[in-house]
């Protein structure tokens, strides 16, 4: 098999004009093209006018050496690489010699984890300390209509985890050189994703296919042997020192049961703070790392559409247009755009009694009136110092601020994007309707934000409408608060076996741990760990 790339057609060619692309391509008459399938597609909007599809494919021929050989000047011609998954290891723990490997959340991370230690035929057991996500699915909508949280069972807890409750974006910029991104996109689409996230250059389900194919995951990892336990809390880890070794043996639940295991996944996600802190406690290696603070914004979608397509706006192969913003301020700040949910609606997001939350979520078909999308500041250890957790202490606050400013009752602090620039308080909402529920109370957003942080945002707004045409609008919804961009926290691992730089079995991973950002780095990190696991596991087996 051959891969050809960098083939540019026009938007609305015919289905034909791809193959003649490649003949003409490659020099060869129509017989001698046996067969080929697009690996990508991605276009190239830079003329609104004259957007440009992009095609990179994968095919064969009836002499492929001959055919690379006579375009060796094609730079973008070259062998198909290898994207085959290939299990680590087999046969482990057969005779149950070792306790089974324990996978704590249900998460991209966990999720991933869990399926490929069934596969390799680990029987792992995943606690998961929310409800199934249908039950979750419940639970969330009814704290979005009736305002009745549910700390353990909301957009980040729960089957599925916080990914669930988002635009579903499955890209990421991670380096991924065994291709163990493809695993993932795989195994969606083989629990009922659309084939075309294996090809499009920004796939995405929504949340509501999420949902099916997180149940779909589910029965395969139980019907390969693992176990799964919903509503099961993991309140404390049985650590054991000996000659200076610290070695993972046990884990303690909420009901009072202890699992005995001596390898856990440790895939609770950026929100589980009381997990921090009872590893904190028992002297896991933690550290804080940068995250970012911010608000939602939302415009309505068919301004960004016609900024970023112009008059191809709307076209179905295009579909809902999305941005990516970032500007460095003069304080030093980067100011970004993050989570971009073109067609969506801003969700309230809390898992605590008591603090705002806000993220994005869209459906598959991005077909909501409005886009948003998070635009934060970035932040550092510097500027909350007080320990390892000390950043979780901080988004607290910050959340209790939002809470008090949006009424006490779970309405979101909101403000037009215009007042907020001029440092006047909303009184009205203009052309854009917000869409976070329980509901949105106009106010004056500075109150919330540290100067650093509204000092840069007030710079950056406007300087974005430089990059998208109308994004200064003054009645654009700003909704807060934005605090669970990442991860507060890294608890570091060794690069060699990915286990916990001072404390044997416990395996960090995902975003919870500070290794992953999005739902497919998430996946990726998961089945990294799983394999990492597998080798211990094995290598225990041989000693």
């Amino acid at each position: 098999m051959l891969r050809l790339n960098e083939i540019k057609l026009p938007l609305n060619h015919e289905e034909p004009a791809l193959k003649e692309a490649i003949l003409a391509r490659l020099g060869i008459p129509a017989e001698a093209l046996l067969q080929f399938t697009v690996h990508k597609r991605s276009y190239d909007a830079r003329k609104k006018s004259q957007i440009v599809l992009i095609y990179s494919v994968d095919l064969e021929t009836t002499d492929d050496a001959g055919v690379l050989a006579r375009n060796g000047r094609d730079v973008h011609l070259m062998p198909s690489p290898d994207m085959a998954y290939r299990f680590v290891a087999h046969g482990v723990n057969r005779d149950g010699a070792q306790p089974r490997p324990v996978v704590i959340g249900m998460g991209p991370c966990g999720l991933f984890a869990a399926l490929i230690l069934a596969q390799m035929g680990l029987n792992p057991i995943v606690l998961e300390r929310g409800k199934t996500v249908r039950e979750r699915t419940k639970d969330t909508f009814g704290f979005w209509r009736k305002r009745a949280l549910n700390p353990e069972s909301n957009v980040q807890f729960g089957e599925g985890g916080a990914g669930t409750f988002s635009d579903g974006k499955l890209y990421s910029q991670i380096k991924d050189p065994r291709h163990l991104g493809r695993k993932v996109l795989t195994e969606f689409v083989k629990a009922g994703a659309p084939e075309e996230i294996m090809y499009v250059s920004k796939p995405h389900i929504g949340t509501f296919r999420l949902v099916k194919m997180v149940e779909a995951m589910r029965e395969e990892i139980v019907a390969l042997g693992g176990e799964i336990r919903f509503e099961q809390r993991v309140t404390d880890f049985d650590i054991e020192e000996k000659n200076g070794v610290r070695q993972l043996r046990g884990l303690q639940l909420a009901t009072g049961e202890r699992i005995a295991t001596h390898h856990v996944v440790l895939a609770v996600g950026h929100s589980a703070r009381d997990t921090f802190q009872t590893l904190f406690d028992r002297g896991v290696y933690v550290e804080a790392k940068p995250f970012s603070i911010g608000f939602r914004v939302e415009h309505p979608q068919s301004l960004i559409d016609t900024c970023r397509f112009g008059p191809n706006a709307g076209h179905p192969i295009l579909g809902a247009a999305d941005y990516k913003l970032v500007h460095h301020a003069k304080n030093g700040r980067a100011v970004y755009s993050f989570c971009m949910c073109p067609g969506g609606t801003v969700v309230a997001a809390a898992s605590e009694p008591g603090r705002v939350v806000t993220n994005g979520m869209s459906q598959y078909s991005r077909a909501e009136r409005n886009a948003n999308s998070a635009i934060v500041v970035s932040i550092t250890p510097d500027d909350y110092p007080g320990g390892p957790l000390a950043g979780i202490e901080f988004q607290r606050r910050l959340e209790e601020a939002a809470f008090r400013l949006g009424g006490e009752d779970y309405n979101a602090p909101g403000q037009l994007m215009g007042d907020f620039v001029a440092g006047r308080p909303s009184t009205e909402f203009g052309a854009v309707v917000p869409s976070y529920k329980p509901g949105v109370h106009l106010t004056d957003l500075a109150e919330i934000l540290p100067d650093y942080a509204t000092e840069a945002l007030r710079e950056a707004f406007p300087a974005f409408d430089r990059q998208v045409r109308g994004y200064f609008k003054h009645d654009a919804v700003l909704t807060g608060l934005e605090t669970r961009t990442s991860s507060p926290i890294r608890i570091k691992r060794r690069d060699d076996d990915l286990q916990s730089m001072n404390t044997r079995g416990l395996f960090p991973a995902g975003e919870g741990a500070g290794y992953a950002g999005g739902i497919l780095s998430a996946g990726v990190d998961g089945i990294k760990v799983a394999e990492a696991v597998a080798l211990s596991m094995a290598q225990a087996d041989n000693a």
